[in-house]
């Protein structure tokens, strides 16, 4: 069913399908007014495939992410692939060449302003004004349109499918951590985490010259896809992860300890699995908004200590990667729906039933 059908199920010509959260646990597929035509810098997509992140679970279960509630219903979704249907006046894409209709793209669904102190040094990703797919009071991807600012569209070639070319944010986001790292040939990577995010990460710290790369993951089969990467597997249920990796490096620790589960407790142990003068980088987001680790063991390790924020303009890095054979980015996907199935999807993720790493929901 598409927006151009009339009367199905309450769409018409001048709406479409969303799936939109009323809050914990409660997201519908209703439907919506569809977008208006673009207008300067911008431009009018058909949304392909949205693949789900752990910041839409967060929403989904929580009614907010992070300090952000959700207060009245909002259509999730950020990780997406989209076709241009059309474009308004001076519609440049994020390669500062015009945006055509047609163009297939992936869409980076971070908005800075351009104009703040933190644009303007450099540091779209911390800008002031930003906006964001699918956090409130921002509506996402899971829906049939969508207008975006033309920048945020990312052409790609004929290689990449619509399903890699949704998974390129997740892989920004990867790129981006990585170079908080500031990863050498040779470091030592302790990885704590191995959902989508984290996989990542290991596979990009991997092409950096990272080795080894330690990967702690409690869930079996996530655990398994580090080790076909190249990593080395960490069981926490049979082992206890620090100790394992200070084994591993004869007691030094690593060289950079990067956290990608949520939160809690994998702070901590990327804190002790580090050596002294170490980077410790911190991807996920703690679901009680909370950050807690051993103040003596980071303080006297004299650690750096970053919190990644999503990432800044990684898009042309990850399309490269992505037609480079390096990394096969569609393996990570392992459960399909249509955005009918929207809540069916969100569920499955949020409860990790059946072997699920990554969820992808096509919107036409």
């Amino acid at each position: 069913m598409s927006a151009h059908t009339r009367n199905i199920r309450g769409v018409t010509r001048q709406t479409m399908r969303a799936a939109r959260l009323h809050g914990p646990g409660d997201l519908r597929v209703d439907a919506v007014r569809r977008p208006a035509a673009p207008r300067r810098g911008e431009a009018l997509l058909r949304v392909s495939v949205t693949t789900l992140c752990g910041s839409d679970l967060h929403s989904f279960l929580d009614g907010r992410i992070g300090d952000t509630p959700v207060p009245e219903p909002l259509i999730l979704g950020h990780e997406f692939s989209a076709v241009v249907e059309a474009v308004g006046p001076e519609a440049i894409d994020g390669f500062g060449k015009p945006l055509r209709p047609g163009a297939r793209v992936a869409v980076d669904p971070a908005q800075p302003c351009s104009r703040c102190d933190m644009c303007e040094q450099g540091h779209p990703n911390l800008c002031r004004n930003i906006r964001f797919c699918g956090v409130y009071p921002v509506n996402g991807s899971l829906c049939e349109w969508i207008v975006m600012p033309s920048r945020c569209c990312f052409p790609v070639p004929g290689e990449i499918d619509d399903e890699t070319a949704a998974l390129l944010e997740p892989l920004g986001v990867a790129i981006h951590a990585i170079d908080l790292a500031k990863i050498r040939p040779g470091s030592s990577v302790a990885v704590i985490g191995a959902g989508p995010i984290g996989l990542l990460i290991a596979a990009v710290a991997k092409l950096a010259g990272a080795e080894p790369v330690y990967v702690s993951e409690k869930l079996p089969w996530r655990l398994a896809l580090a080790h076909k990467s190249g990593a080395v597997p960490i069981d926490p249920t049979k082992q206890d992860p620090v100790q394992r990796v200070l084994d591993e490096t004869r007691g030094h620790g690593v060289d950079v300890a990067i956290e990608a589960a949520w939160g809690a407790e994998a702070i901590d142990q990327a804190v002790h699995m580090a050596r002294p003068g170490a980077r410790v980088v911190l991807v996920g987001i703690p679901r009680d908004d909370r950050l807690e680790l051993t103040h003596s063991v980071a303080r006297r390790k004299g650690l750096t200590i970053l919190l990644s924020r999503r990432m800044k303009h990684c898009y042309p890095r990850a399309i490269s990667l992505a037609t480079s054979g390096n990394l096969r980015l569609r393996e990570l996907i392992t459960h399909r729906f249509p955005l009918s199935r929207a809540r069916e999807a969100f569920s499955l993720n949020a409860e990790y039933r059946d072997n699920v790493v990554k969820v992808a929901i096509k919107s036409s």
